[in-house]
């Protein structure tokens, strides 16, 4: 865990050196951040003004990271932390190469009873959205993800349904733990429910290309399906 830290924060105060050194800074930082910042919500979405702050492992990486994004003075570099949802798309070293593989394996059913929130976005929604905040005057935390977010058991329905695979075994929250513990990483980080909306992006505009999870896994399942055929 300590090195969930350390690249995080790392790395980001490395910047902040940089451009504080620099003759000419950037105008604009978009710095990563995490959509996990906010607490575990079942009742009600999420978004920049109204969202409230959580608890736990993931909550404390967050904050630190945006603290450090804002350590320094820099007058002439807007800041913005992404704060992003998990991003979806086909190519090595992504979340898909791991999660597609246990959907097709059958191992996708609900965790824990699947009502927990999933936040995520499509990968070309999220190039669009970085290139769109790079052209607007936005400043501090923005939520980067889809604008419906949906519960687990839903989200690896439709999951399970691009890939054409009819069944998944469920998993209970022990057994998520054992598996956490064995990876030396933390439970929260499928149990914790994250209902995260982009309040901000849609207010300054923004549109999405990808807006809901069927649609945007099914578009990626095709990706996926197209690129293995031309590997082969």
């Amino acid at each position: 865990m300590l090195d969930i830290y350390t690249s995080r924060l790392d790395s980001t105060r490395a910047l902040g050196r940089a451009m504080a050194a620099v003759e000419r800074p950037p105008a604009v930082w978009l710095n990563s951040s995490t959509a996990t910042l906010y607490r575990d919500a079942r009742d009600r979405p999420q978004d920049e003004d109204s969202g409230e702050p959580g608890v736990g492992f993931s909550v404390d990486v967050a904050t630190r990271w945006e603290a450090a994004l804002n350590e320094l003075h820099l007058p002439s570099t807007r800041r913005v932390a992404l704060r992003t949802a998990m991003v979806y798309g086909v190519g090595a070293g992504g979340v898909m190469e791991t999660t597609d593989r246990v959907v097709r394996l059958g191992g996708a059913g609900p965790m824990a009873g699947g009502g927990q929130y999933v936040s995520w976005i499509h990968e070309r929604d999220f190039c669009r959205a970085a290139q769109f905040l790079i052209g607007t005057p936005l400043s501090g935390p923005v939520n980067v993800t889809a604008p419906h977010p949906l519960p687990n058991a839903d989200f690896l329905r439709a999951y399970r349904g691009a890939w054409r695979v009819p069944l998944g075994v469920p998993s209970t929250a022990a057994l998520i733990g054992l598996g956490a513990a064995v990876m030396d990483s933390e439970p929260e980080l499928l149990l914790k429910s994250r209902w995260v909306v982009p309040g901000r992006l849609l207010q300054a505009g923004f549109t999405f290309e990808h807006p809901s999870w069927p649609g945007a896994i099914r578009d990626l399942v095709r990706e996926a399906r197209r690129v293995g055929h031309a590997a082969r």
